[in-house]
């Protein structure tokens, strides 16, 4: 069973990973969260002297820098003169130059808002009258490419560095103190901090090019890195370093003074611990919270302690379940996780589903601000199926309790303690055991050496007098001799005697060594076998395996998400018909209405044509046209036409026009502030009591 498990775990992993990043592949690049609420002049806007200067609005406060806002003339050359001055943070305007040509002018900018994403965008307004122009109104790319991908992976990267590494930990320490010593477990939490503090590193450098042009050679300038460091989002970054170090100072008390305390002395260290992880955390946190979605806009005094929150929970429940995952899988066989781990992780991962309820909805009605955001914006989507697969994630979550509760068994925590103590004294049965094994042995190789020198003295001495008896028979000269050779060959044979029960006592304790390794190998794939075995905790693996899976896809919609628009934004954008990532060129053609009418009178019935030229923001000739159902032209005592933007609460707007001829009204200059859908109504009087209104919408500028 374990053969098959290994590569189902990689396979399963890889798909996982390969489904994140096709998510962050296809967000493509960060849109606006500042949206373009008003300029000055207008959008499409003929006037008829050249502004002094140009003006912008946004939604909440900017950042720019000396080339935020440029100018261009119908032949692409920059016409505005010096930095850009703001007031208030939301508005910035910049001075054109004196004695500028009638004609059409391009307004550029790319400025990064309050909660640290690039904004870009472009119009025109024209002096005088309408020209051609070289200049393209398209909108700049911000945030895209080849940095603004790295980027995004960077941010990925960062999340679920911070997610295991939190996750992690807080496992370790609210359910499995043992887990400390286990090292799977701590190559997680460690795994957890490098990726987060490579992720920093990598933003940080990124940062500059990214909310700037956007080239991969800017990411080592050292001036575009001075720049960042004075920004907000900056700030957070070096301020995410300083917290890692303290981070990794907890990390190396959690893997080694706390791992080699006894239990006991484990849960007077554990409360500091949890205190001290707890405050890190929370501060890694807050730089999010300080330089994104939270920091700015509407209650941003409770949204960002609430986006603290809302992040911890996110890191206690998927960095807790990728801990879990890998005890599960790849622990070891003599230190299994026991239930109780999971019946207590099980209980955190459910208070963090409901932290992640209570302050995933109060962030969604903060950021989308009525239901129809849900689905006319992208933010509402990607929203909708950041909560489906949190739907789904809770299911399965609820599936891993049931198994956890069959692992642990129907007796309570009685049992549990019993199965505990069963298993420290099987353990220490067997410690003892092998240090026996161990004593016998080293027992056994100092009698077999003591034996090995006695037998090869006595074969010495033997040989020494047998040899010395023989050439005594002689002569004395040799026997004198006999005696020295016998001497020689005792000495010899005492050392033969010695270096075979040396070599005797090596292989006995190499085949005692191999013997006890063959025992503790025979006995882990024994215990393993009997985990593997438990169908209860063989359906917790692959639930848990589940459940993790759809926490990877659902970090890259949530990572995606941070990138996106905000619903409410998006939709005040529209509302003032400005678009935060582009603006429209504007129309150029006449707008044509035909309107029956019929006043109930003899001679009362006709068409009524109205036209109006350009069609677009500022001035514009209007003409009416009045025709019989025969298509003759006729006159009529009194014509009066009205325009009305709902949307904005502006007007009825009057307009008096002049009767040129039989049939035929006009007015010059007539005004239209802004663009959007506008009704324009027309009163037609063909007698003294016969009158009536009618009316159509146009699109206008």
């Amino acid at each position: 069973m374990t053969q098959t498990i290994a590569p189902r775990f990689r396979t399963l992993v890889l798909l996982l990973l390969a489904a994140a990043c096709a998510l962050l592949a296809g967000a493509g690049p960060a849109s606006a969260h500042a949206a373009l609420t008003g300029s000055d002049p207008q959008q499409g806007a003929v006037v008829d002297r050249a502004p002094a200067q140009v003006s912008l609005t946004f939604s909440e406060s900017v950042s720019v820098d000396d080339d935020s806002l440029r100018v261009l003339d119908p032949n692409g050359k920059r016409v505005d003169d010096g930095s850009p001055s703001g007031t208030g943070g939301t508005t910035y305007s910049v001075k054109l130059h004196t004695g500028l040509p009638d004609g059409t002018y391009t307004v550029t900018y790319q400025v990064v808002s309050a909660d640290s994403h690039p904004v870009a965008g472009a119009y025109t307004f024209s002096v005088g009258a309408p020209s051609d122009t070289s200049v393209s109104a398209s909108v700049q790319e911000a945030g895209g490419g080849f940095v603004g991908a790295l980027y995004g992976f960077g941010r990925y990267v960062s999340y679920a560095g911070f997610a295991v590494l939190v996750g992690g930990a807080a496992f370790v320490l609210a359910c499995w103190p043992r887990g400390s010593g286990v090292r799977v477990v701590q190559r997680v939490v460690v795994s957890g901090w490098l990726a987060l503090t490579a992720a920093t590193l990598m933003l940080l450098l990124l940062r500059g090019s990214y909310t700037g042009s956007g080239k991969a050679g800017d990411i080592v300038d050292l001036n575009l890195l001075g720049e960042v460091l004075q920004t907000k989002t900056g700030a957070a970054l070096v301020s995410r370093l300083l917290l890692l170090a303290a981070a990794a100072l907890f990390v190396a008390v959690l893997f080694g003074a706390y791992d080699k305390r006894e239990d006991e002395e484990k849960r007077d260290l554990t409360f500091g611990l949890a205190v001290g992880g707890a405050v890190v955390a929370s501060g890694l946190a807050a730089t999010w919270a300080m330089s994104e979605h939270a920091s700015v806009g509407l209650q941003a005094g409770l949204a960002m302690p609430a986006d603290i929150v809302h992040l911890l929970a996110v890191a206690t429940w998927f960095g807790g379940l990728t801990a879990l995952l890998v005890a599960l899988y790849r622990g070891p066989a003599e230190t299994p996780v026991p239930a109780v781990a999971v019946r207590r992780f099980s209980r955190v991962a459910f208070g963090s589903v409901v932290a992640l309820v209570v302050t995933g909805t109060y962030q969604s009605w903060r950021q989308l601000g009525s239901w129809t955001a849900f689905t006319e914006t992208r933010y509402g989507q990607l929203l909708l199926v950041k909560i489906g697969l949190v739907a789904v994630l809770v299911g399965i979550a609820y599936l891993s309790r049931r198994w956890t509760a069959q692992l642990a068994g129907t007796a309570g925590p009685g049992v549990v303690r019993q199965r505990e103590q069963g298993e420290k004294r099987e353990k220490g049965q067997k410690g003892e055991k092998a240090e026996k094994e161990r004593v016998g042995a080293s027992s056994g190789r100092g009698n077999e050496k003591a034996k090995g020198s006695e037998k090869a003295v006595a074969s010495g001495k033997a040989g020494a007098s047998g040899k010395a008896t023989v050439s005594g028979k002689a002569t004395g000269g040799a026997k004198g001799s006999g005696g020295a050779k016998g001497a020689g060959a005792g000495a010899k044979g005492a050392g033969g005697g010695k270096g075979s029960g040396s070599a005797n006592g090596s292989g006995a304790s190499q085949r005692a060594a191999q013997l006890a390794r063959q025992r503790a190998a025979v006995d882990a794939a024994r215990q393993k076998r009997q985990r593997d075995a438990d169908p209860n905790r063989f359906g917790l693996r692959r639930s848990v395996l589940a459940e993790a899976g759809v926490a990877v896809v659902l970090l890259a919609v949530t990572t995606v998400l941070t990138q996106t628009e905000p619903g409410r934004t998006e939709q005040e954008a529209k509302a003032t018909g400005a678009s935060s990532a582009t603006t429209p060129a504007p129309s150029t053609g006449a707008v044509t209405l035909d309107m029956p009418f019929d006043t109930g009178s003899q001679n009362g019935k006709g068409v009524v044509r109205v036209e109006l030229d350009p069609a677009r923001v500022g001035a514009n000739e209007m003409h009416l046209y009045v025709e019989r159902p025969d298509g003759t032209a006729f006159d009529l005592p009194e014509v009066k036409v009205a325009l009305t933007q709902e949307a904005k609460d502006i007007g009825p707007l009057p307009v008096a026009p002049d009767h040129i001829t039989t049939g035929h009204w006009s007015a010059s200059g007539v005004q239209i502030p802004i663009g959007g859908d506008w009704e324009v109504s027309v009163t037609v009087r063909t007698s003294d009591i016969d009158q009536v209104t009618v009316s159509k919408n146009a699109q206008i500028g």
